[in-house]
């Protein structure tokens, strides 16, 4: 049977429609298929708290909610999901396979509403005590195109003009090309079996007999 020595923590990153979820669900029942304890979450949510804090930010309208208070109540979900799940699964030797991280807010609230980054970054080591992914899934695709698979906007952050999500999108690929080591760029036009099969040979790499 294949284990990974120690834990091993995996984030998936990109816009929206890009296809997040489909590859967690399937990296999820190949690497249990191996034997191996996986835990999905996301961001912000994957706690009680994290899902309240989650319906009150999505939940709400277009202009409602001030840059820097989106900052902390993410930075707050991620505050519970990292002691309460994240920490103690990877102590345990799991896997854990997050649907965005950190990474999100240097993207969306940096890159994509202008707040500091370096202010960001301090805030996210105090969220985290220093926590950082081992492997990042970056999955690109033109925002527009990403619009068109998930239809009808549904919350506030699915409706900011393209221009955010370009943005972002230019955001995420320097963050990718900034750390290179951790990061890999997948080509989000691909067929999802594609897609699956690139990730899961670089995934695989970091599993040992």
């Amino acid at each position: 049977m294949n284990k990974i020595v120690g834990g091993l923590f995996l984030t998936l990153e990109g816009g929206d429609g890009v296809g997040k979820s489909t590859l967690q669900r399937s990296l999820n029942q190949r690497i249990s298929e191996a034997g191996l304890e996986v835990i999905m979450c996301r961001e912000p949510g994957g706690t009680i708290l994290g899902e309240k804090l989650r319906d009150a930010l999505l939940g709400s309208k277009k202009k409602e909610v001030d840059a820097l208070a989106e900052l902390l109540v993410f930075l707050a979900a991620r505050t519970q999901l990292s002691t309460e799940i994240i920490k103690p699964a990877l102590e345990r030797g799991a896997v854990v396979i997050c649907d965005r991280f950190a990474d999100s807010s240097i993207a969306y609230q940096h890159y994509g509403r202008g707040i500091e980054k370096s202010i960001i970054e301090d805030l996210n080591t105090i969220a985290t005590t220093g926590l950082m992914p081992d492997r990042t899934i970056l999955l690109d695709l033109d925002p527009s195109v990403g619009a068109k698979r998930k239809g009808q906007a549904q919350d506030y952050m699915e409706q900011e003009t393209i221009d955010f999500h370009n943005r972002v999108r230019e955001g995420y690929m320097y963050l990718a090309r900034e750390s290179p080591g951790r990061w890999l760029i997948v080509d989000a036009l691909q067929n999802e079996d594609v897609i699956f099969d690139l990730v899961w040979s670089d995934l695989a790499q970091r599993i040992k007999d």
